[in-house]
């Protein structure tokens, strides 16, 4: 057997195509089926649309994997990129400055979403999704950059999970004297939130995207970028297909295990727990296993197009539904032939008006080849 090589930098489409599904979700494709399944009353699309909506606490649905999801993937395209930069020479300072950067940028845009620019700093969210994606990426790839060994690695990742779950099952939260451990005020990380974290915290006393969620996090970005090395490996009769079924079935074991981890550890978005880790990380890796089967290997690609040109601009549509008015353009546009329509059809129809405008939108953005990369 020949020893264990990497393979050139190439682009993987089927990232691009799985991260425009993701932000599929929320540019408006949840709310067209949202809108279809109450129209219909079908019972799966009635039983889909629940999962819509994120779990109140403890427990899990679909919409909980959109977040970590996107983590997951920014962490598959670190090692690719990183080896680009490798291949050109660049000086590891100015690595460690671009890391930096990118991770502190995403933080500015996240509180920029959060309305930042409105000046009212006693009422700003510091907290935010940009700003936990921009952290977590940010300190993986520093874990990443530091150490070249897969065992070191692998326990950086399982120490953060470890320690973290330790912290919150030895440590209550002071200022809830005999809350339940893991309710939302009895945890130590609303805890932490509460007293260090500036500004109004989304829930009162607990923020989901608050300081002490970054470290669990941090593994579902290092979890990524473990997926991307894979990936990039080249190894005597380890085909394309061979690989995607290796990452199915440890996608399917990382979810084994958060399943088992839930019984002494729920699994919760809101802490990010190391269960919730685990059991996402895992439906993140089966998700991304079948996109590299069917668009990389087989080389199905023309289906994806839709989801690729959301996903080449994803952090552009996120930060555009809060600046621009998607919807006056879809109901001046679309209104009229909406009105032509009996009355209870016209919730599905402007949601779909909405996805349409959202996506021609970066459509035209694409043909420009005009994209956001941070």
């Amino acid at each position: 057997m020949t020893p264990t090589t990497q393979t050139p930098f190439k682009r993987l489409q089927s990232l691009d195509a799985l991260r425009g599904f993701d932000m599929f979700w929320i540019t408006g494709g949840g709310a067209v089926l949202a809108q279809l399944a109450t129209l219909t009353e079908w019972p799966p699309l009635l039983w889909w649309s629940k999962q819509l909506h994120h779990a109140p606490w403890h427990g899990f649905t679909f919409e909980d994997l959109i977040f970590p999801l996107f983590l997951f993937i920014a962490g598959i395209s670190f090692p690719f990129s990183l080896a680009k930069r490798a291949e050109t020479g660049v000086a590891r300072s100015s690595l460690y400055r671009q890391i930096f950067k990118r991770g502190l940028l995403l933080v500015l845009l996240g509180m920029i979403y959060n309305g930042l620019l409105n000046f009212d700093f006693s009422t700003l969210r510091v907290a935010s999704v940009l700003g936990r994606i921009g952290l977590a990426w940010m300190l993986a790839a520093l874990i990443f950059t530091h150490t070249d060994k897969v065992k070191v690695r692998i326990a950086w990742c399982a120490g953060l999970l470890i320690g973290y779950w330790l912290l919150l099952a030895l440590v209550p939260a002071p200022d809830y004297p005999g809350a339940v451990r893991f309710s939302m005020e009895g945890n130590f990380t609303s805890y932490v939130d509460r007293l260090f974290l500036p500004g109004r915290l989304y829930n009162k006393i607990h923020d989901p995207e608050g300081l002490l969620g970054v470290v669990p996090a941090t593994a579902t970005a290092l979890l990524g970028m473990f997926t991307g090395t894979f990936v990039r490996w080249r190894r005597e009769g380890l085909t394309d297909i061979k690989r995607a079924g290796y990452m199915a079935v440890a996608g399917s074991a990382l979810i084994v295990l958060g399943l088992l981890w839930d019984i002494v550890f729920p699994i919760n978005k809101n802490l990010w727990t190391s269960s919730f880790v685990c059991f996402v990380g895992g439906l993140s890796l089966c998700l991304f296993s079948l996109f590299y089967l069917i668009i990389d290997v087989w080389g199905y690609r023309k289906w994806s197009f839709f989801f690729t040109v959301i996903g080449m601009n994803s952090i552009t549509i996120y930060m555009a539904q809060s600046i621009i008015n998607f919807s006056y353009t879809a109901d001046f546009l679309f209104g009229g032939m909406t009105g032509l329509f009996p009355a209870s059809w016209a919730p599905l129809l402007d949601s779909c008006a909405y996805l349409a405008v959202s996506w021609v939108f970066l459509y035209f953005l694409y043909k420009q080849k005009l994209f956001l990369k941070v």
